[in-house]
């Protein structure tokens, strides 16, 4: 596709914006601009596939990541209009094999990320297999299949979880009597016509004109950077520039589905308290410059990806890559900045008042003392608190923010003045600090930063650990006066104790372990509290 129906100007723009990736041996991008019923930009920069040294061009078939999730969530909202499900129907109508946890999780969970059924990349981590396996669409519904608990109540929180769109796709398949990939090509991809874009549900399937995916070993090289998913529905779609862009258009003229869909697509989620929250069905929407736009982008291996509609404007960007460190989310605004102009400058939000003429003045300092010192949460957010000049700091990950006296016994952060922090001392040996911010809460017991465990004290953690729902073991052992976390899948990863009963180490799947102990203080296990996960038990099975 030519740019010739824009300016010079400004593709010149565009282009001076991949330059690095362009004719430089590198991985690189694909982008489209969409106006009205046209494709009115399409160009690849880079190589999408550096070993036979093929360029990327519109063409160029690329993995969408988590793109594909507005696709699942498509299927459904036309099922539902043809009176084959309902959004708010229990999931167990359409999935029996989903262990009945004594809660109603609705379709509409599902789509909204607020069903809290833990992440399943995560889970297959942990279980043992890495991200670069062949991972199926069977694999992953055995492990849903085991869970015992949730995350948090279905309503009550929102958190990310590919697995609800694993679900999704078994869903259409438990409706329709079709695979996802058979359904949406029925009923999406070809009224659309989009002839290179489907599901793929088969790892070993040859795609033709597909790209390659990589990750960067430095500024001159790079390395292939495996996907092997046979699954759908979180993610595989399989498409190209061309294609997508009639996805774009079809959100406001529309030939698959009608504008009462597209709305159903975009209607925001809410959670049990009633706030409303950006993620609608597979698909972001907020406003960007005063305009409003549904996006999403996607990640995976080293695909990265990301697609946003301007409805009203009749305006859309696609931007794809296959290189594991590309931005495509900040292409995107780049590209839209130059044909999206702002309706209004931006509201300034006005600070809420502080109760106190002095707020950031602490004379009281000894009162304050007893709050001071280090805190860390269950899942493994640590603050630290100090006292200097008068002036209370808190530090995380090496920022500081000053801290002020709020309302009632509150403290706030001036340049955050949504977030409240209140201390509560329960015992000279147990203190307690509550965070709260608009959309979460979440609560940090006070340890020592400079306790030293000895090996006797460090043997008592060491030991088998097994957990039921992944059917899978870690060991704890000490070794040259330090606990490590081992496994036979894994390389030994160093634990840092904070406190008694957290430990954090460098496995991303399970990066935070809390210990779990009898009423005689004895360890019985631990549970992971870790990114999309909660709450997910290890029994200690022996010494």
């Amino acid at each position: 596709m030519s740019a010739q129906s824009l300016p010079d100007s400004l593709t010149k723009k565009i282009d001076a914006l991949f330059k690095k990736w362009d004719n430089n041996g590198s991985p690189g991008y694909a982008l489209g601009v969409v106006r009205n019923d046209s494709l009115i930009f399409a160009k690849g920069y880079g190589m999408a596939n550096l070993e036979y040294n093929i360029p990327i061009a519109p063409e160029t078939i690329f993995h969408m990541a988590s793109v594909s999730k507005q696709f699942t969530a498509f299927s459904i909202v036309l099922l539902a209009r043809q009176g084959k499900l309902n959004l708010d129907d229990d999931i167990h109508k359409y999935l029996p094999w989903f262990p009945d946890l004594k809660v109603k999780i609705t379709v509409r969970n599902l789509l909204n990320h607020t069903s809290g059924i833990r992440d399943q990349w995560q889970l297959l981590a942990i279980a043992g297999t890495r991200l670069h396996d062949v991972i199926t669409q069977d694999q992953i519904i055995k492990i849903l299949g085991k869970q015992r608990a949730l995350n948090f109540n279905p309503g009550e929180e929102w958190s990310y979880s590919n697995s609800g769109y694993t679900m999704l796709a078994e869903i259409v398949r438990a409706v329709s009597g079709k695979s996802l990939r058979k359904f949406t090509d029925s009923v999406i991809f070809k009224p659309l016509e989009m002839k290179n874009t489907h599901f793929h549900d088969d790892y070993t399937e040859i795609v033709p004109n597909r790209s390659y995916s990589y990750d960067r070993k430095d500024d001159t090289h790079f390395q292939n950077s495996t996907l092997s998913y046979s699954v759908a529905g979180a993610t595989s779609l399989f498409t190209n520039v061309d294609d997508m862009s009639k996805w774009v258009m079809n959100f406001y003229n529309h030939k698959v589905g009608d504008q009462r869909d597209i709305e159903q697509l975009t209607q925001k989620g809410k959670l049990n308290s009633g706030k409303e929250q950006n993620y609608a069905l597979g698909i972001s929407v907020d406003d960007y410059k005063g305009h409003k736009r549904y996006s999403h982008d996607g990640g995976d291996a080293g695909y990265r990806t990301s697609v946003s509609v301007f409805p009203d404007q009749k305006m859309g960007f696609i931007v794809f890559s296959n290189l594991g460190d590309a931005d495509p989310g900040g292409k995107a605004a780049q590209i839209s900045n130059l044909f999206i102009k702002g309706l209004s400058p931006p509201k300034k939000t006005l600070k809420p008042a502080v109760a106190d003429s002095t707020p950031d003045i602490f004379n009281d300092t000894l009162a304050i003392k007893k709050f001071l010192g280090n805190y860390i949460a269950d899942d493994g957010i640590r603050f630290g608190f100090q006292l200097k000049d008068k002036k209370l700091y808190l530090e995380q990950n090496g920022h500081i923010n000053q801290l002020a006296r709020g309302t009632k016994d509150t403290l706030v952060m001036p340049k955050f003045p949504d977030v409240r922090f209140v201390f509560k001392v329960k015992s000279p040996k147990e203190t307690i600090l509550d965070e709260y911010w608009p959309d979460g809460y979440r609560q940090l017991v006070k340890y020592n930063a400079d306790a030293k465990q000895t090996d006797k004290q460090l043997l008592a953690y060491t030991g088998n650990y097994y957990c039921p729902e992944l059917d899978c073991s870690y060991q704890i052992v000490l070794k040259d006066h330090r606990l490590l976390l081992t496994n036979s899948k894994y390389n030994d990863s160093p634990l840092n104790l904070y406190g008694d009963d957290q430990l954090t180490n460098d496995f991303w799947w399970m990066s935070n372990l809390k210990i779990l102990r009898n009423n005689k203080n004895q360890i019985t296990g631990f549970e992971v509290n870790s990114g999309r996960i909660k709450h997910l038990l290890f029994k200690k099975t022996r010494d």
